[in-house]
């Protein structure tokens, strides 16, 4: 199943960056060729994934360089992918799944959680998973049923599988590396409405990040709007409605939910002891309840006033028409901010 949001025009087919700011799409590309040059057990296997180069063009020109043995089409089964990235682990191989989006991860969650997950656990440690698991999600492009779904928290109730969600260049390239070296099971999530329209200066060379740190990406001393992916940039602009308004807005990025960086998360937070949460999965079960839970429990001596939550609607993903309103939005999370901050 292909979406409607496919764009078949790409600014580069090779690795190397050629732009001094790359986007998020170019930066996980490079990183992916980089990654099968440097280590011959890595492979890319997925749904179009070679011949088309991805729903989103992020694998073009892989198969042309690498092969069809490393660049493998799979025939539409998410299940299918899972459980044969896992017989390629054991086997000794490196693989990077593709799973178009991340809605469509629920075909195969009886492979993910039960199965990938557990591995190193259920095996006693003789065997690793090292599978990486990449798909796009998040809403803001108008896409059909399924296609936006966030639903990372249902995985963070999978131990041992890392969610990983970047928002910036440089950490979609330094995450994607260490994701694919790390030795257990990583999901790591691509936001697609920043492919194309989030560009930043990418390291070169052999650039990766550490899991369980979080990002400060802007400082200020009222309230910290806590992010992960897409909605790291709605915290972005937030802030500079409300810089106008005369509030002082932090920004922190967690960059990965599994592992969580817990000590970042709480020196945030007690820098003005006010805090409000965003993400675009619903809010009922969505992650930001482990973040507030964690705020409550590790820093509750340092709060000023109730966390509050701005997130999806607790509805199905509606047409693309009505995503606006589901979705958070900059003048939701300004009103959480100024409810905060004036507690």
């Amino acid at each position: 199943m292909a979406s409607a949001n496919t764009d078949a025009s790409v600014e580069i087919d090779e690795a190397p960056a050629v732009r001094r700011d790359p986007s998020i799409l170019e930066a996980i590309r490079g990183a992916l060729f980089d990654e099968m040059a440097r280590d011959e057990r890595v492979m890319v296997l997925g749904m179009d994934v070679g011949k088309l180069g991805g729903v989103f063009r992020v694998t073009r020109g892989l198969q042309e360089k690498y092969g069809p043995d490393r660049v493998v089409d799979t025939p539409l089964a998410e299940a299918a992918i899972i459980g044969a990235s896992l017989g390629l682990a054991v086997g000794g191989m490196v693989p990077v799944a593709e799973i178009q989006f991340l809605g469509f991860t629920h075909q195969a969650f009886h492979q993910i959680g039960p199965q990938l997950a557990r591995y190193r656990f259920r095996s006693r440690g003789r065997f690793n998973a090292q599978v990486t698991i990449r798909a796009p999600f998040g809403g803001g492009v108008r896409t059909p049923e399924f296609h936006s779904d966030a639903i990372e928290a249902q995985f963070v109730q999978a131990p041992g599988i890392k969610i990983v969600c970047p928002a910036f260049p440089d950490d979609a390239k330094g995450l994607l590396l260490q994701s694919i070296r790390d030795p257990d099971p990583v999901l790591y999530l691509e936001p697609q409405r920043l492919y194309r329209s989030v560009r930043g200066p990418v390291p070169e060379g052999d650039h990766t990040v550490p899991f369980g740190s979080s990002r400060l990406v802007r400082e200020g001393k009222d309230v910290v709007l806590i992010a992960w992916s897409a909605a790291v940039h709605l915290c972005l602009l937030a802030a500079d409605q409300l810089a106008l308004e005369g509030v002082s807005v932090s920004v922190l990025d967690l960059r990965t939910l599994v592992p969580l960086d817990v000590e970042g998360l709480v020196a945030a937070v007690q820098r003005s002891g006010k805090a409000v949460v965003v993400h675009e999965a619903p809010v009922t079960g969505g992650f930001g309840a482990e973040v507030v839970a964690t705020i409550q429990q590790e820093a509750f001596a340092s709060l000023d006033a109730p966390i509050r939550r701005v997130a999806a609607r607790d509805t199905p993903y509606p047409p693309g028409a009505l995503e606006d309103h589901f979705l958070p939005s900059v003048r939701r999370i300004v009103a959480a901010s100024h409810a905060t901050v004036d507690y």
